[in-house]
């Protein structure tokens, strides 16, 4: 099988039985399998894929291309058929020089083949070049596809490049060496765990596919993650506030409250002591409160944006200061919460209320008007399935939002870990981040569309106002000082998006930093890491790029420069305050019993 195959033990007539043994417990697991698959909860087809509509469509356009641009796609026909047929040749004369080895290998490099024997091994060479050409040569017709909107042509190369992704040589047993090197070494048990791994994760996800990304019996909740001191102080059917215990003797008089996104759960801020920003900002001198959102279930079918705001946020101010006896706070949102809290601030300047102080901005969107990598996802005929599959549960179930942030990502969110999961047998690694990432929240149904129509969509907040809580909200009313911090390479919510978004806010005192990394890593940088730098440029009159390029670059966590931000706005020093002083009930400690329901389809 390999060119270094001395280096493996031959297998005997003892290990070859051993292996029969193992495959044999294949007829073990099948009621298993068979189980999980009839008793499957099924979801909108819509949700699987474009409609054939957009396919359609490509076919139009690409023979449409054809007749009038004939020369340029049989040049690259005649290049493609040309690559595979010289390759297919050279492989042929490799093999009959009588040695086992590959052609040479022109294709570049792809961290999917790093096995020596995708290079040395001439059938594992020649299926990964054969892929790489197909590849290249699907790739290159979708490109040639003309007559088609620039929104359609972006879905059909993202579709196209999943169907890419999803047929690579590793993703198949027979096609991937180090799957069938491990199945021999282990005399088939690879396999059997392998499976048990697939059933597992069927199981967990009633029968969806969703591949487990980390190890969740290495992680405990107030054990070894969100274990910074604290206490819930208040609760109610949307959220828990919970109020960290001291570090510093004093503390800064103004309080920060903290929205996270209840799309997920809002440990990301506290995942261990070494890279919570929880525990940095307490340290700091801060009186911290955190949202711990509720994940809800089919009972808040009707619960809807101004539940959030009216329950949440307005919530949130009310009991911050009636705990803390100050007259305003500052607040934090993160991702759709910082999107809420703008929606919130402009419905307080309306209503005449000064709660907050200031606002920060951790990777939130206002302006939708470029929908990036997510524009696949936000045509009518998905967000009709969306809208059929939130009527049906009363939910857009975790589930669904899981697996289109995976597909961003197929290659190292889905095939990636599926390939060492089900074909190596391997345990998902014990990554705080990951099992984070997989402890996903249910969203309310009437919230989901008000979301996905009012704002991704039409664009309403940004462009024409967005009715809420009986208001028309605009962001020009966002008015408060504010410091807005994006993440460089954010697939989610991109930073010139953000940057926009801010541009338009009514607010005469803006901070706008951008930082290196993503959507998560971007955000949670401690400065001892010394990891990612970030950018700062007070001109935010200039276009994204403009910014970019005067932008200056600092090394290290951009957390001290907002710190530094916020401490001008926090008040004078005072005795540091304790969770349940002035006789507040304390309902439990630290993380919560919210943070601990997993979410339900």
């Amino acid at each position: 099988m390999t060119t270094n195959s001395e280096n493996h033990d031959k297998p005997t007539a003892a290990s070859l039985a051993r292996m029969t043994e193992n495959l044999s417990k294949v007829d073990a697991l099948r009621d298993r399998l068979t189980q999980v698959l009839a008793n499957r909860h099924t979801h909108q087809a819509a949700l699987d894929g474009p409609n054939q509509e957009l396919f359609a469509k490509a076919a139009k356009g690409y023979m449409q291309e054809a007749v009038t641009n004939p020369a340029k796609l049989i040049e690259h026909q005649l290049e493609f058929w040309t690559k595979s047929v010289t390759h297919f040749v050279e492989a042929q004369q490799a093999l009959a020089k009588g040695t086992l080895s590959a052609p040479e290998d022109r294709t570049g490099t792809d961290r999917r083949f790093t096995n020596p024997m995708w290079e040395q091994h001439p059938y594992f060479n020649f299926v990964k070049q054969q892929y790489l050409m197909n590849a290249e040569a699907i790739s290159k017709a979708v490109e040639d596809v003309g007559d088609m909107e620039p929104r359609e042509k972006q879905r059909l190369a993202y579709f196209s490049r999943q169907i890419i992704d999803m047929m690579s040589p590793t993703n198949f047993l027979a096609t991937n060496p180090d799957a069938l090197q491990r199945a021999v070494d282990t005399e088939g048990e690879s396999l059997i765990k392998g499976l048990e791994n697939l059933i597992s994760d069927l199981e967990a996800n009633n029968g969806e596919m969703i591949v487990r990304l980390a190890d969740e019996d290495a992680f405990e909740l107030g054990g070894n993650i969100a274990t910074t001191p604290g206490k819930v102080v208040y609760r109610n059917r949307m959220f828990e506030l919970i109020q960290y215990m001291p570090t510093t003797e004093e503390v800064h008089a103004k309080p920060l409250v903290v929205f996270p996104p209840w799309i997920n759960k809002y440990y990301i801020l506290d995942l261990k002591a070494q890279n919570s920003f929880v525990k940095w900002v307490v340290d700091q001198g801060y009186t911290l409160f955190m949202v711990s959102w509720i994940n809800p279930d089919s009972t808040y079918r009707d619960v809807g944006m101004e539940d959030y705001v009216e329950d949440g946020y307005v919530a949130a101010f009310r009991e911050v200061r009636a705990i803390t006896g100050e007259k305003d706070l500052n607040a934090v949102g993160y991702c759709i919460a910082g999107t809420t809290l703008s929606l919130t601030l402009s419905l307080l300047k309306q209503r005449g209320e000064k709660s907050v102080k200031s606002a920060t901005f951790f990777t939130a969107l206002t302006d939708f008007s470029d929908q990036g990598e997510f524009q696949p996802f936000l045509t009518d005929d998905f967000i009709d399935g969306i809208a059929a599959e939130t009527e049906d549960k009363g939910i857009l179930p975790s589930i669904v939002m899981a697996r289109t942030f995976s597909f961003l990502r197929s290659n190292d969110l889905v095939y990636g870990p599926a390939v060492k999961s089900y074909m190596m047998g391997e345990t998902p690694p014990a990554f705080d981040l990951l099992y984070w990432n997989g402890d996903g929240a249910n969203l309310p149904a009437k919230m989901a569309m008000q979301y996905l129509r009012g704002l991704c969509q039409r664009n309403e907040l940004a462009e024409s106002g967005y009715d809420l809580c009986g208001h028309h909200l605009v962001l020009d009313e966002v008015d408060v000082p504010l410091c807005a911090i994006a993440c460089e390479t954010d697939h989610i919510a991109p930073w010139k998006d953000s940057y926009r978004g801010v541009q338009k806010m009514g607010s005469t005192d803006k901070t706008f930093i951008m930082t290196q990394s993503g959507h998560i890593a971007g955000i949670v940088n401690p400065p001892s890491r010394n990891k990612y730098g970030h950018y700062t440029n007070t001109d935010l009159a200039l276009d994204h790029a403009d910014w970019r390029e005067g932008a200056k670059f600092h090394e290290g966590s951009w957390w001290p420069r907002w710190e530094k931000w916020l401490r001008k706005r926090s008040g004078k020093m005072i005795p540091a305050r304790i969770p349940g002083e002035g006789g507040r009930e304390i309902l439990c400690d630290a993380p919560g019993t919210y943070v601990a329901v997993k979410a339900r389809g």
